[in-house]
């Protein structure tokens, strides 16, 4: 038997409902119950759409209000926060104006500042320059013959040289078990035998030794001996010619006076100095009267001198040029006003040979022993003497005043005292060397000029970390020197032979120094170049320890002709 499934059942299910629906709708029953539910709905969805109406108009009523309340509020709010910003406004233009104001018065005091920080500056540079040339005059005014090349003799005032000798703390004088030095005994002239008193005669207690106690007075006697020659003259009865015999050559003036009378009154202005009117003063008053020399024949001795000794100067000349060390030297005196230059070459064998120029320099130089010179040269550090020589030392002498000055006037400095404490203590060994104290050892020369360039680099380093015054710089041009060319200054430990220092040359200077002011001033040119040859003589006359004044009285008698007046000599006794 067929049973319709489930799906079929719920179809036909609602087909009856939908026959039930549609019969409704047939008859209108439907339509009349909607229509009345339409009617109902529609007057509840009337009542509701009234009511949601009146709440939409309430509610559209408040909203107003409330939009106005709101916007009277957004109102009072912007208006009081347009009030407090015009208020913040205003603080702010009047806080930026303030700013404004502060940073032009900020700008006008870092103008005024930058300003005063600009002059302040510049019254620093002035006062730092300032001080520079307070530092360079002051060194100027001590500048002495003691830290610089300032000789002593044109140093007035100057200061008690240093003595390095150490102190024994003897009293001065002989010493207890010191050799008593007598003075020399003299041949006598005349003899006097004082008589024995009777007390020792006549007393058996004292018998006589046999010995003379002797004591001698010694006198000095000026006498002129004159040699008078004369011989008969006869006369031409026809012309009247008168004629006699010839004298010895040399005598042309009725008075002629001897190389003894010229060599005294030569050496008295120019070795000992005296004017030319106290030189006649003298002469004439231990003559009594006898010697009484013209003021132009003594002024004549100098021109005559130098004639009689070219050749003596020309082999002093050509020997100094084949030494193999030499000593040069310039020095300075006035002619009519001017300066003038002498050159001074000197060798430690005892030769000196003065030249005077009228300028010093190259010009200087020219026509001297040292313009040829090839060999070793001692000086100090005069440009236009360090050009010549094959090797050269320079005068430590001169380095320690240099190297004291630096110390005067750059005391912040240690290199300047380290070389003077280096220069003393190697010349005291070059000088125990010498005297045969100490014998030469290569590697402690070695030692000491390495010592040497330890401080050379030391100064190196201090001015380059601190530069030199612009208005002293002597002690920089010192250590600019010496480190350049080292080997000018060690070249005395290098070679024994070879003195570390100049003085030979310096202390011959001083022989025309003390001339020059003497007279001032020379008259010419050939006033200087007459006395200087002069010097030369006999300067090397001393150093050889010649008899002086014999050696003078020779060179003037040497070209005097004739027979007795040649070789003709006065002894004293």
């Amino acid at each position: 038997m067929f049973r319709p499934s489930l799906c079929t059942q719920d179809l036909l299910f609602q087909i009856s409902l939908l026959r039930k629906k549609l019969s409704a709708f047939e008859s209108g029953e439907k339509y009349v119950r909607m229509k009345k539910e339409h009617k109902k709905a529609r007057a509840a969805d009337a009542r509701t759409i009234k009511r949601l109406e009146a709440e939409l108009a309430s509610a559209h009523a408040q909203t107003v209000d409330v939009r106005n309340i709101w916007m009277q509020a957004n109102e009072d709010v912007l208006k009081e926060k347009e009030e407090e910003l015009r208020k913040k406004d205003a603080e702010l233009a009047k806080m930026q104006e303030a700013m404004f104001e502060a940073q032009r018065q900020r700008d006008e005091v870092l103008e005024k500042l930058k300003e005063k920080n600009r002059e302040l500056y510049e019254v620093k540079a002035l006062l730092e320059e300032a001080n520079d040339k307070l530092k360079g005059l002051t060194a100027r005014l001590n500048r002495n013959h003691t830290n610089s090349s300032k000789s002593s003799s044109t140093d007035p005032n100057h200061p008690k040289a240093n003595n390095g000798r150490v102190s024994t703390g003897r009293k001065p004088g002989g010493q207890m078990g010191h050799e008593h030095h007598e003075r020399k005994r003299m041949e006598p002239t005349v003899s006097i035998e004082v008589p024995a008193p009777e007390k020792y005669t006549k007393d058996p207690l004292f018998k006589p030794t046999g010995k003379y106690v002797h004591k001698q007075l010694i006198k000095m006697v000026v006498n002129a001996d004159v040699i008078d020659y004369f011989t008969m003259e006869f006369r031409n009865q026809e012309t009247g010619q008168r004629v006699h015999a010839d004298f010895p050559e040399g005598l042309v003036d009725e008075v002629t006076y001897d190389g003894s009378v010229k060599a005294a009154a030569y050496l008295l202005t120019h070795d000992c100095n005296v004017s030319i009117g106290k030189t006649r003063d003298y002469l004439k008053n231990i003559s009594k009267g006898k010697i009484d020399l013209s003021v132009g024949m003594i002024c004549n001795l100098s021109k005559q001198f130098s004639e009689m000794t070219k050749d003596e100067r020309d082999e002093i000349f050509l020997s100094l040029v084949g030494s193999p060390i030499m000593h040069s030297d310039f020095t300075f005196g006035r002619m009519n006003g001017k300066q003038a230059a002498v050159i001074i070459c000197a060798t430690p064998n005892g030769l000196v040979l003065y030249q005077g120029r009228e300028k010093k320099g190259d010009e200087g130089v020219k026509g001297s022993p040292l313009e040829v010179f090839e060999n070793i040269l001692v000086s100090d550090h005069e440009s236009a003497i360090i050009k010549h020589g094959s090797k050269r030392q320079e005068c430590l002498q001169h380095v320690e005043r240099y190297g004291r000055s630096s110390v005067e006037n750059e005391p912040e400095r240690l290199w300047n005292r380290q070389l003077m404490e280096w220069i003393p203590d190697n010349i005291h060994y070059w000088n125990e060397i010498d005297d045969g104290i100490l014998a030469y050892d290569e590697k402690e020369a070695e030692t000491r000029i390495c010592r040497l360039k330890e401080i050379l680099e030391k100064a190196r380093e201090e001015y380059e970390y601190i530069p030199p015054n612009e208005y002293f710089k002597d002690g920089f041009n010192l250590y600019k020197r010496m480190y350049e060319d080292i080997e000018s200054y060690v070249l005395f430990l290098r070679d024994p032979s070879v003195p570390p220092t100049n003085n030979l040359a310096e202390r011959k200077g001083r022989q025309f120094k003390r001339k020059s002011h003497q007279v001032m001033a020379f008259r010419s040119q050939n006033g200087i170049n007459y006395f200087c040859d002069g010097l030369s003589i006999i300067e090397t006359l001393k150093s050889k320890g010649e008899e002086l004044y014999i050696e003078i009285v020779e060179r003037f008698n040497r070209n005097t002709a004739g027979g007795v007046l040649r070789g003709y000599r006065i002894q004293y006794a």
